[in-house]
């Protein structure tokens, strides 16, 4: 490849992962606005706490059923225009919700929001980077999630101050304004556009090496292992400001704590990103998900001990962003380029609609039976998937033998 094609090549990755830098925080901050304020809506909308979280759960399924339907249109248009067009349903979406009155209408407008982020979202965003870097997705994944990691520090101190001065309702507005002035038209003007794909080789020209098909058991572990440990993560997400308020912390202090997790999975996924070429995802999920085991076992032996709740919130953080990095890139261990875009829209089906229960589940034992109950059940999914990629490290070797010529 000549230097000038490699300077243009590298410009459109970099011109990419800035555009998806600033609108995935702003798409992922803007769906993460009931950390903030679910109990707000709660009492403007006479619902329960858990109910108010079940909206999450809404989102994550219609995100789910609505992926695969997406391959198509992928295939087709490219990811930009499925991008624009998710972020185009966006802005009714929390115009509608700035505007509910009772369930019925809050959910509708989490299953509208559910479409735009299954257009708009992570797996999508992942698609348009390999479409942009080809070979190079894993550390331009890797890149961008650097940058990613930040929506819940910006975002949940953000919302808060602008729900206290506007209300939910006006801060609803705030973020659909935000994605219509901002994330529309990046990309809209921003994106490179996608490049034709390259001839198909002639017959005259030699047969590229060939490697086993990846057997369907890998497949099941690689997504139980990523769905099992995004249950945890996501699910918390939501609540772990309401988790650190039931620790002991005040609403301040938990907010300001809590704010401090996008810079550690920053911190955790730079590791990743520059160690990218020492150890793969199944290793870096099998220390991880460790990781998450250990602070919530430090969290519950610490029984609202401030410096043991800090320990806890920096051992997650860069435990839970070392865990985003192995569901964007741990089908890249198996699977080359052109079938990458295929699995990740594979696994969106079963992680979303799985994730989707979390919160409410989450919630409903934080509020019932407690935050030892919530953490006891978190330590068990993390176990179940740290057997998940105990065996995947262990199949890994004899999946990628090449085959014979």
């Amino acid at each position: 490849m000549s230097t000038a094609k490699t300077q243009g090549t590298t410009g459109r990755i970099i011109q990419t992962l800035v555009v998806l830098g600033i609108t995935q925080n702003i798409g992922w901050g803007s769906v993460g606005l009931l950390a903030v304020v679910a109990g707000d809506i709660a009492a403007a909308l006479n619902m329960s706490v858990p109910a108010v979280f079940a909206g999450t759960t809404v989102f994550y399924i219609v995100m789910g059923l609505a992926s695969p339907l997406l391959a198509r249109p992928l295939a087709r248009w490219g990811a930009r225009w499925v991008m624009l067009a998710g972020s185009a349903l966006a802005v009714p979406g929390f115009v509608l919700l700035s505007m509910a009155s009772g369930a019925i209408g809050y959910y509708l407008c989490w299953a509208l929001l559910g479409l735009a982020g299954a257009a708009t979202l992570t797996t999508t965003s992942h698609v348009l980077v390999n479409e942009v870097a080809g070979a190079a997705s894993r550390r331009a994944i890797g890149a961008l999630m650097l940058v990613t990691g930040l929506s819940g520090s910006i975002f949940w101190p953000v919302s808060a101050l602008v729900s206290g001065s506007v209300g939910w309702r006006g801060l609803c507005l705030v973020l659909a304004a935000l994605i219509g002035l901002v994330s529309i038209p990046l990309y809209g003007l921003a994106l490179p556009r996608r490049t034709p794909p390259a001839p198909k080789s002639s017959a005259t020209e030699p047969a590229k090496p060939t490697t086993r098909p990846v057997p369907g058991s890998i497949f099941v572990l690689i997504t139980g292992a990523i769905v099992l440990n995004a249950i945890v993560t996501f699910g918390l997400s939501a609540l772990f400001i309401e988790l650190l308020k039931a620790e002991g912390l005040p609403p301040g202090q938990a907010i300001t704590f809590a704010s401090m997790l996008g810079l550690l999975q920053v911190g955790a996924r730079l590791l990743d990103f520059v160690g990218a070429r020492r150890w793969d995802a199944i290793t870096t999920g099998i220390f991880a998900t460790a990781g998450v085991m250990l602070a919530f076992a430090l969290l519950l032996l610490g029984q609202g001990t401030p410096l043991l709740i800090g320990a806890f919130v920096v051992i997650y953080g860069l435990s839970a962003g070392s865990l985003a990095v192995t569901r964007a890139i741990m089908p890249l261990t198996f699977y080359d380029g052109a079938d990458f875009a295929r699995a990740s829209m594979r696994i969106a089906l079963p992680l979303n609609v799985l994730t989707a229960l979390a919160a409410p589940l989450f919630a409903s034992l934080l509020t019932g039976p407690g935050p030892t109950a919530l953490l006891a059940t978190t330590m068990g999914f993390c176990g179940l998937a740290l057997v998940l990629l105990l065996l995947l490290a262990r199949r890994r070797s004899h999946a990628l033998v090449p085959a014979a010529g």
